[in-house]
């Protein structure tokens, strides 16, 4: 198996306003290591942009866009249309959001890029709720999870949007799943989705929020491992909304995953027990599709 090389540099700085054991701050450090010096994200509202600092400040050594919540698809679309008017054909834009701002109040210009088929990377980090806020449910927020809008017997009884199928339905060049917990899959599909040039990528990310999960932060990787090893969390990839190619197989329950975590806490046996069922055939759905196995 060919070795991964991955960078000794950092671009983001530490000590910056991310919580102990963000998972979205490990994501952006992993992906900066494949993506390089020559790249400019646009960052919505999110955690991200208060993690990033406010202007003229920055945690991050590329440069950063601020814009709207609904806007960061069509924004990073403005900015490669503006780098290629000056020639500019190095420099890979990247629009960073959080599930709010990509299964949400993004969608839309999400689609629209997705539409056009524009040359950009979007990346949706997702912690499954709007935690820059007060942890208030999404519509990538799991079924059984409590939340500040979910609350006590409240508990969200619907599914989590699947994403990743959406944007693989739009015929996008490349749409995956990448996890903190397993860093060299991660770096290997930014770098394959910053070379596939010539159209829109989109990259689903597992960025565990253990202060909105109710778990401590020493178990943020564990807890992102384990989302994947009981296939809540599948690795895998599409390439022109056609091939499909799993990267990592789960083998583990997923009483192990639920257990460590406060949002599940008041979840019966019962409960549980649905949620793996549902979990085993949606993995089943999947295996289905697959080119490579």
């Amino acid at each position: 198996m060919q070795t991964l090389n991955i960078s000794d540099v950092d671009f983001a700085e530490p000590g910056n306003m991310s919580c102990p054991g963000c998972g979205a701050s490990i994501a952006m450090n992993l992906a900066l290591k494949a993506l390089g010096q020559d790249t400019i994200l646009v960052i919505p509202a999110c955690c991200w942009a208060i993690i990033a600092g406010p202007y003229p400040m920055s945690s991050l050594k590329v440069p950063i866009l601020h814009t709207a919540f609904p806007s960061a698809a069509v924004t990073a679309s403005g900015v490669r249309a503006g780098l290629d008017m000056k020639g500019d054909t190095k420099t890979t834009v990247v629009a960073w959001a959080g599930d709010g701002g990509s299964f949400d109040i993004g969608i839309q210009s999400l689609s629209g890029a997705a539409e056009r088929n524009d040359d950009i990377i979007f990346v949706c980090y997702d912690n499954e709720a709007y935690m820059n806020t007060g942890v208030q449910r999404s519509s990538s927020t799991p079924y059984g999870s409590r939340t500040t809008t979910t609350p006590g017997q409240g508990w969200k009884k619907t599914r989590k949007k699947n994403m990743i199928e959406i944007m693989a339905a739009h015929g996008v060049s490349y749409a995956a799943t990448a996890n903190i917990a397993y860093p060299e899959d991660l770096i290997r599909k930014f770098k394959k989705a910053r070379e596939l040039k010539g159209g829109t990528r989109f990259i689903h990310v597992y960025a565990t929020c253990t202060t909105g999960w109710g778990a401590p932060s020493e178990y943020a990787v564990k807890i992102a491992r384990l989302a994947t090893r009981c296939n809540l969390f599948p690795l895998y990839e599409v390439e022109d909304g056609i091939t499909y190619t799993l990267n990592e197989k789960g083998d583990t329950p997923v009483d192990a995953y639920l257990n460590l975590q406060g949002r599940f806490k008041h979840l019966s046996l019962e409960d549980k027990a649905g949620i793996q069922n549902q979990v085993d055939k949606d993995f089943a759905v999947l295996k289905n599709k697959l080119s490579v196995c």
